[in-house]
């Protein structure tokens, strides 16, 4: 495993992050596909076995267990803390990005995590309903108390990530040193203005969604998991460029054949080329880790960068939130 910086914090993390939105009690009301208790804890051991460090989860994930089962997880595997980084969210909960919400929200996180500290704390999205100060200062107060190390925002548009980082700066509060976007081969739309801002500011970019919810791991569109079957997020995010995005998947898996590696090696190798430090990558079995593991070892010719981008066509956004969007939570 390669590892890499998160901006200018001194937090080293692996070239490869494990998403644990795949990680908690299933439901209908978030998703019916997640992984329990036992199984967490199997992904886990193996992605640290593989060098991986690196955790993201979500006070929101699976209504909390998502949490629940990482902590639980690191705990018995023993693990030393200091020997893993862990990231969690805020924002899809009463009073989003409110300093009360904030200050409530860290200490239920901690809690479930059973940890006293964060490496890195995110805003899960821009907040319309509270000011960019009240936030930015409740951020900076859990830093300066010891409960977060540092902190990060995820999709959001990028004259409101310039905005918080700038009242940030000029008020002597922490900046913000990762970003968490949407982005992948088949979604690049923050290509236009949110990434050339985030290397502005020498931000990390630490992308969800790196293999578009699994359409980049192999052909066609269907794939009959239980999570194609049943994620509605999914066909929300990508089913309107069905066209377009199945010949960038196969390009893909053209390349794959090609070089004689999976798709998912492609498509990560491919984030990674882009500049992103650490994809986050929500494996549900051990092979799609290993697979993860690879794309940080396989690099990708000019020639061949060229070949999978050129399919590309502009989509609709997909992951920032309009103000009107952010009426709906």
């Amino acid at each position: 495993m390669k590892y890499t910086t998160l901006g200018d914090t001194g937090i080293k993390v692996s070239r490869i992050c494990v998403g644990c939105m795949s990680y908690g009690k299933a439901s209908e009301d978030f998703h019916q596909w997640t992984l329990g208790p036992e199984d967490t804890q199997a992904m886990v051991a193996h992605a640290i076995d593989l060098g991986v460090n690196f955790f993201d989860t979500a006070n929101i994930y699976s209504f909390g267990t998502s949490e629940e089962y990482l902590g639980k997880a690191l705990k018995n595997i023993g693990i030393a803390r200091d020997k893993v980084v862990i990231a969690s969210k805020v924002f899809f909960n009463e009073g989003c990005l409110s300093r009360k919400a904030i200050l409530r929200e860290i200490d239920g996180t901690l809690q479930r995590l059973g940890t006293d500290y964060l490496d890195l704390y995110q805003i899960h999205r821009f907040d319309y309903g509270t000011p960019v100060g009240e936030t930015m200062e409740a951020l900076d107060s859990l830093v300066k108390a010891g409960k977060v190390r540092a902190i990060g925002a995820s999709a959001m548009y990028g004259y409101q990530f310039h905005n918080m980082q700038i009242c940030a700066g000029q008020n002597g509060w922490t900046r913000f040193s990762t970003m968490q976007n949407h982005y992948n081969l088949m979604y690049r739309e923050d290509e236009r203005e949110l990434i050339p801002v985030c290397k502005q500011y020498g931000v990390s970019l630490i992308p969800y969604s790196p293999l578009a919810g699994g359409h980049l791991t192999h052909r066609g569109w269907e794939s009959g998991t239980a999570r194609s079957n049943t994620d509605k997020t999914i066909r929300n995010k990508y089913d309107h460029a069905k066209e377009n995005d199945l010949q960038i998947i196969d390009r893909v898996g053209e390349l794959a054949d090609r070089r004689g590696v999976t798709m998912t090696e492609i498509a990560l190798a491919w984030v990674l080329a882009k500049g992103a430090a650490s994809p986050i990558v929500g494996a549900t079995k051990v092979p799609h880790f290993d697979e993860a593991v690879r794309s940080v070892d396989l690099e990708l010719s000019a020639e061949e960068m060229a070949f999978l981008e050129e399919p590309y066509r502009a989509h609709e956004i997909v992951g920032a939130l309009s103000d009107k969007d952010s009426n709906k939570i």
